[in-house]
């Protein structure tokens, strides 16, 4: 009974389909005392990678050493405008957000008022020239004469400037852009009564959340602008004026300027000291906005022509450096060198190595943590190998499940 049956079994494991020999895995069966044993490998053998260098020359760089700090853009030109006239409103030529030349008009006001000054003042004028006249003539060059002499060609100093300004009041009833720029607060509107040098209007206006003032306009300049920065107590000893600044906005806009004003008294209203310093926007970038933050890159060294090699392939013990370099048949050479500044990813060689050599960056085997899954030993119940076919589809990972039958 036991020889039949288990030459039906091995006739079983003959009819079997030949991919489940020709898979990557091989199936063995034996006999072994009373019981039988397999082993199932997923993998028959796996290739021994070799490892891979990866390599990169050395090279020339221009390194540089940079503060970092962040600020607000100003614009450098901010003027506050108002009428040098009285009067009344009758004409506002601007609205906030328009871009004005040096020179245009901004609003008017009528000349009633102007012309009375202008009038009143003349008036005044005649008076105390009369009344120096006066004194002159009837002095008999005593002390008190001569006093009062004096007083009355101070009054007729003092007119004369009045009548000045009353003519200067009647050009001035046109307010003109001192500056070009963008109108950003509007403080009149037309029937406004205004007094010279401050504006009454009750309905201005401000464009770009400016905030408001006194006086009738505010002009900020479109082409010129500065950062105002704050540099901790530490770095401010590295930078001087006239040092590049590499500055950019929160949406990449990148532009460039100088240290134009180190200030030499700290803040700490933030628990540290911080010291402010002023860059000078370089030339009229466009996309600058006032009141925007900015991050600065503040450039206190700049070298060129650094020999230089990626810092991943400097190995550095007790004080000694050194680099794993290609000769020329290709093979990896310990080699010593002296370091300089490391910037960035970068780092400075100054004594071992000439640019173009090619030094080891990092050291890899192909296929690591991928070799593949051996299969499993393991021992078929009942002592008997599996009866029937093995299962339709390829051959599983691992050990076979298998149904004995000793009978």
């Amino acid at each position: 009974m036991k020889r039949t049956q288990f030459r039906t079994r091995l006739g079983d494991i003959r009819r079997m389909k030949a991919r489940w020999w020709v898979l990557s895995g091989v199936v063995v069966l034996g006999l072994a005392g009373g019981g039988a044993w397999w082993v199932i490998a997923a993998q028959a053998t796996n290739a021994v990678a070799a490892p891979v260098s990866q390599t990169a020359a050395a090279s020339l760089e221009t390194l540089e050493q940079s503060v970092s700090a962040s600020g607000t853009l100003t614009p450098t030109v901010q003027e506050e405008v108002s009428f040098a006239a009285s009067g009344t409103v009758t004409g506002v030529n601007v609205v906030a957000g328009s871009v004005v030349a040096a020179g245009d008009a901004l609003a008017s006001v009528d000349t009633l008022t102007v012309d009375a000054e202008l009038l009143a003042a003349r008036a005044t004028l005649a008076v105390a020239a009369a009344k120096l006249s006066d004194s002159q003539d009837a002095s008999d060059g005593s002390t008190a004469d001569l006093a009062q002499i004096a007083a009355n060609a101070a009054n007729v100093t003092t007119a004369q400037n009045g009548v000045d300004e009353a003519v200067a009041a009647q050009g001035a009833v046109t307010l003109t852009a001192p500056v070009a720029g963008r109108v950003t607060v509007v403080n009149v509107a037309v029937g406004d009564v205004i007094s010279s040098g401050s504006s009454t209007g009750t309905s201005g206006a401000a464009a770009g959340g400016a905030t408001s003032s006194s006086a009738a306009f505010t002009i900020v300049g479109t082409d010129a602008w500065t950062v105002d920065l704050t540099v901790g107590e530490a770095d401010v000893a590295l930078i001087a004026a006239n040092n590049q600044v590499e500055l950019s906005l929160d949406d990449g806009t990148a532009f460039f300027g100088t240290v134009s004003e180190i200030g030499l008294l700290p803040s700490t209203t933030t628990g540290d000291a911080a010291y402010p310093v002023v860059v000078a926007v370089t030339g009229s970038p466009e996309g600058l906005h006032d009141g925007v933050s900015v991050t600065a890159a503040i450039v206190y060294e700049r070298r060129t022509d650094v020999l230089t090699v990626a810092s991943a392939a400097v190995t550095s013990v007790d004080g000694a450096s050194t680099v794993m370099m290609l000769d020329a048949d290709g093979n990896e050479v310990s080699t010593p060198v002296t370091v300089g500044a490391t910037v960035g990813n970068l780092t400075e060689i100054t004594e071992g190595l000439s640019e173009g050599d090619e030094v080891v960056v990092a050291t890899f085997t192909p296929g690591t943590g991928n070799t593949g899954t051996t299969g499993t030993t393991g021992t078929f119940p009942g002592g008997g190998a599996p009866a029937g076919d093995f299962p339709a589809g390829d051959l599983p990972t691992g050990q076979v499940r298998g149904g004995g039958n000793n009978g």
